[in-house]
C-alpha cells in the first residue's frame, strides 16, 4: 500500500480526496507553515507530516519547496482580486467604489492573516521566480485600481491613473502594516483614513 492510500479512507474511514482538493489542503497548510515560520525555517517534512503524505508525494504535487510557495501565491493573489473584485460589483458611485475596495483590501490583510503574511514577508526570499510572483500580484493591483480610476475620473489620461494606481496600492499596504502594530485600527478605520487621503483628489470634484 502507497503512503498515499495509507493517509486516505482505507486507514482512517474517511472519503479519499480528489488531486484538486488535496492540493487545497496541502496549500492551507502550507500557508500556513510558511507565514507562521518564514519560508527559509518551514520543512516540507513538517507540511507532508501534517498533510498526512510522504515527502517524495508532497514533492509529486508542486516539484519543490519553491514550487509549493509559489502555488500559495496563486492562490492568495486569486482570492485577493476575487475579494476586491466583489466589492467593486457592490459600488453604486465613485465614492463607494473607492470605499469599498479599500476596505475588501483591508479585511482581507485581516480575515486572511495567512495569506497576507505571505504576501508581506516573502519579499526577502533570494529567488527569481518568487520575487517575480510577488510583482505580479502588485501589478495585478494597480491594473485593477487603475480601472477603477478610470471610472471615478474618466478624465485623467492612462499615464496619471497608473501613477494613481501605484500610490493607492503603495499607501495600501503600508497602511496594512501599519495596522499590524496598532490592533486597535480596524479595517474601516483604515479605510477612512485612507479616504480622507484619496478623497479630494480622486472624487472630491465629482
Amino acid at each position: 500500500m502507497s503512503s498515499y492510500q495509507a493517509a486516505g479512507t482505507k486507514s482512517t474511514g474517511r472519503k479519499r480526496l480528489s488531486r484538486a482538493e488535496r492540493e487545497q489542503q496541502i496549500l492551507a497548510v502550507a500557508e500556513h507553515v510558511f507565514a507562521t515560520q518564514g519560508y527559509q525555517a518551514a520543512s516540507m517534512d513538517e507540511i507532508a507530516q501534517q498533510v498526512r503524505l510522504s515527502k517524495p508525494m508532497l514533492y509529486e504535487y508542486f516539484g519543490s519547496k519553491e514550487g509549493l510557495l509559489l502555488a500559495c501565491l496563486e492562490r492568495a493573489k486569486r482570492e485577493l482580486l476575487e475579494a476586491t473584485t466583489a466589492a467593486a460589483a457592490e459600488s453604486a458611485s465613485p465614492e463607494q467604489l473607492l470605499h469599498n475596495c479599500l476596505l475588501a483590501f483591508f479585511q482581507f490583510s485581516e480575515e486572511h492573516a495567512q495569506s497576507w503574511a505571505l504576501l508581506r514577508n516573502e519579499t526577502a526570499v533570494q529567488s527569481l521566480p518568487v520575487n517575480s510572483e510577488l510583482e505580479a500580484i502588485r501589478q495585478q493591483q494597480v491594473e485593477f485600481t487603475a480601472g477603477l480610476i478610470s471610472v471615478a475620473r474618466p478624465d485623467l489620461d492612462a499615464q496619471r491613473r497608473e501613477a494613481f494606481a501605484e500610490a493607492i496600492i503603495g499607501a495600501s499596504e503600508r497602511i496594512a502594516l501599519w495596522r499590524e502594530k496598532r490592533p486597535a485600527i480596524t479595517p474601516q478605520a483604515a479605510t477612512d483614513h485612507l479616504m480622507a487621503l484619496l478623497g479630494p483628489s480622486l472624487i472630491g470634484d465629482l
